[in-house]
């Protein structure tokens, strides 16, 4: 079967576009092609610097023919149908339409209408100009007088089609003035004649001996296995970076690897400074001393081009170029340590931080007073988790990370180390920034977690408080990652945090613990009618008072957002997220550690025929009661009158209930949820037995009001747990 064999060929792409932009040739092409009636074996995509490449193997030859039946009008339609339908089916007489018949519509016309398939090069040749006019480049240009929008300007295109064993031919269109054609070229400067290709094969080797590789995963070898053994033979170590190693391989065609050095002085920079800096600057690599643990002075270029001079004029200019910047970088780390981190802090009073939320640093004491609260809860000193508070974001403020913003934390430490403070200090101003995402590690020293914790507190709660709240796919403040990491800390580090005190603590008391309960009750799913009226009476206490209730609402909206991270997190580790909505349903569950092992225990108690069971037999309580009370038009609150209770089966179910209470109650006491589920799992035989022989809505008007209260009695002993409500299926 033919094969396909496309290269667009045009100035340097930009290294950061290129992988994107092969698949988005591969997905572009072979979607038309699957389209069209083209079915293909396989597709692969290639990318150089200079080239975008496809080859498409295992296409037909041509489409297929295509057979339609054209259901038209009704025999005797008006004309203005019958000349439409002509229009549509390409017919130019109603006599070349059959008619069929139809035993509840009557007859109607019905066109053949049979379309011969076109040679696959014809629809290869409609396919691919308009795939480069609609390319999806982030950013493109035009160049000259055409209007054609690429990423840099396009110079050829090669398209051949045909079978192995064949003579492929050329795949004849233009775009833009640009002819398609079997000529490609190779290296820019070693190779840079032009020459013909037929197929993928042929155009590999063929750009091998013009030295260019086109296979990107092989230029990456070739990249990585040449430094290290550079690396090997002068003793040393390579630092490996898969970032950089993407970039430059789509910076070269021919890679060749080259050992620089600089001079030992700058070594007493910290070794991130000096990475950051070759990195940043030259797109090097750096070597490690396997000897000391620490950078050596010498690093690795990617060229591009094999040197006459064995690449000397090369490394030269590079090491002149790396030199500098190192100096520069000495320059900015001695200068730091000569300032202090202290002196900086009075700078943050001329920085905001948020229009709305103030300065800098009003956010650092903030954060300063929040971690000093917390740090009993995490086993961390009060007065060392406020000084690293205080201190934590001074190097913000320095040069180095001014220069290299993604040394910030880890620069603090170095300073921190560097005036005495204390070691617990210094590890806390480069680990609050953490966890920064699903891989990075989570702060295990209390007062990193001191601080880390109060950091992501106070920006969920500044911001949740003037209603800057993430929406949809849009989260500029990151604030679905600060959820996250306080969940993390908390869970990884098994910590007991009451979230909803700390939440109140950091919007400065504004929203009294009192309040939040009050708000939190009053917008819950279920709340008995005695309950209910205390809520509002306190509700209306609060209003009268003129305390924060707005913030109260929006504090507990952050609890809710705070659920849905923690279902995220947990449903990536197999568990369920109804469950966790079920637990947080209930008054006073903001222990992010308790309501883990809660949702676990509840679900391995799910999962066993007795909590499926009384499950279900709970669901069956609470649509009668539903429907009870829609239709009673009141509420069927417990306890029941024992003297009411005349079937054996309503006894049994009354006292379980009752059992049932205390020792799962005493079990959450004592967080042995193990026990709680075995005590829930006690109500399974006596709610069923209720159910088999006792009738609900009896006659009798007193019977039937004291079994519904029976029923909600149900209900309240699984509250013990969990809202069931909330748990589906």
């Amino acid at each position: 079967m033919p094969d396909l064999l496309l290269e667009l060929f045009s100035e340097e792409i930009p290294a950061r576009m290129q992988a994107q932009a092969a698949d988005a040739l591969k997905k572009l092409v072979t979607d038309a092609l699957v389209e069209r009636g083209l079915l293909y074996e396989g597709a692969k995509a290639f990318v150089t610097p200079r080239r975008l490449a496809l080859s498409v193997h295992g296409l037909p030859g041509r489409q297929a023919d295509q057979r339609e039946e054209k259901k038209g009008p009704r025999v005797g339609a008006p004309q203005a149908a019958l000349q439409g339908f002509l229009k549509s089916a390409g017919l130019s007489s109603i006599d070349e339409a059959t008619i069929q018949s139809d035993p509840k519509k009557g007859d109607f016309y019905v066109a053949v209408v049979e379309k011969k398939g076109r040679p696959a090069s014809e629809v290869i040749a409609e396919i691919v100009p308009e795939t480069i006019r609609k390319f999806p480049w982030p950013k493109s240009m035009r160049w000259g007088d055409g209007t054609l929008r690429w990423v840099r300007p396009l110079h050829a295109i090669v398209a051949m089609f045909g079978a192995e064993g064949d003579e492929p031919e050329v795949v004849h269109f233009e775009v833009d003035g640009i002819a398609s054609s079997n000529l490609t070229r190779g290296h820019r400067f070693m190779a840079p004649a032009p020459f013909t290709v037929k197929r993928l094969d042929d155009w590999m080797a063929k750009l091998e001996a013009a030295k260019v590789v086109a296979d990107r995963d092989r230029r990456k070898d070739i990249i990585l296995n040449d430094a290290k053994d550079l690396a090997l033979a002068a003793g040393l170590e390579l630092v490996e970076d898969e970032g950089l190693l993407e970039e430059v391989c789509g910076l070269v065609e021919w890679p060749v690897v080259l050992m620089g050095a600089f001079e030992e002085r700058f070594l007493d920079i910290p070794d991130e400074v000096i990475r950051a800096t070759i990195r940043a600057n030259q797109k090097c690599f750096v070597l490690r001393n396997p000897a000391t643990g620490r950078l050596a002075n010498r690093f690795l270029l990617v060229s591009n081009l094999v040197a006459s001079d064995g690449g000397a004029a090369i490394v030269a200019g590079n090491e002149r170029v790396i030199r500098a910047r190192l100096s520069d970088a000495k320059f900015f780390w001695d200068t730091d340590r000569v300032n202090g981190l202290e002196s900086r802090m009075p700078k943050f009073a001329h920085i905001t931080f948020h229009e709305k939320l103030g300065s800098q640093q009003e956010r650092i004491l903030r954060i300063a007073r929040l971690a000093k609260e917390l740090a009993p809860k995490v086993g961390a000193a009060p007065a060392l988790a406020e000084e690293a508070a205080l201190i934590c974001k001074a190097d913000l403020l320095t040069e180095v990370v001014g220069e290299f913003p993604e040394l910030q934390g880890l620069m603090g430490r170095y300073y921190a180390q560097g005036e005495g403070l204390a070691p617990e200090v210094a590890a806390a101003c480069e680990e609050h920034y953490k966890p920064q995402g699903p891989g990075d590690r989570v702060p295990t020293a209390p007062v990193s977690v001191a601080v880390a914790l109060a950091d992501k507190i106070d920006t969920l709660v500044g911001f949740w408080a003037i209603d800057e709240k993430p929406t949809g796919s849009k989260d500029p403040y990151a604030l679905r990652r600060a959820a996250l990491g306080v969940i993390r800390i908390v869970l990884e580090n098994e910590i007991r945090l009451n979230l909803l005190e700390a939440l109140s603590f950091a919007a400065g008391g504004k929203a009294s613990l009192t309040a939040l309960n009050s708000v939190r009750l009053s917008e819950g799913k279920y709340v008995p009618t005695d309950t209910r009226q205390i809520v509002e009476d306190v509700l209306q206490s609060h209003r009268e008072a003129g305390l924060d209730f707005e913030l109260a609402k929006a504090l507990i909206d952050l609890l809710a957002f705070f659920a849905d991270r923690l279902k995220v997190y947990l449903r990536d580790r197999g568990a369920r997220h109804d469950l966790v909505d079920a637990v947080f349903a209930l008054e006073g569950q903001d222990d992010l550690l308790l309501v883990v092992r809660r949702v676990e225990a509840l679900g391995r108690f799910l999962d066993t025929e007795d909590g499926k069971n009384l499950l279900a037999g709970y669901r069956r309580a609470v649509n009668i009661l539903r429907i009870e009370e829609k239709k009673d038009g009141r509420a069927f609150a417990g306890p029941t009158d024992a003297t009411l209770l005349k079937e054996p089966a309503e006894e049994k179910l009354a006292a379980a209930i009752d059992d049932v209470k205390r020792r799962v109650a005493d079990a959450v006491a004592a967080e042995d949820y193990a026990a709680a589920m075995t005590a829930l799992a006690d109500l399974r035989a006596p709610v069923d037995a209720f159910f088999d022989a006792v009738t609900v809505n009896d006659k009798d008007e007193g019977l039937r009001e004291n079994r519904l209260k029976l029923l909600d009695e149900i209900r309240a002993a699984t509250r013990g747990i969990a809202d069931f409500d909330r748990i589906e299926g």
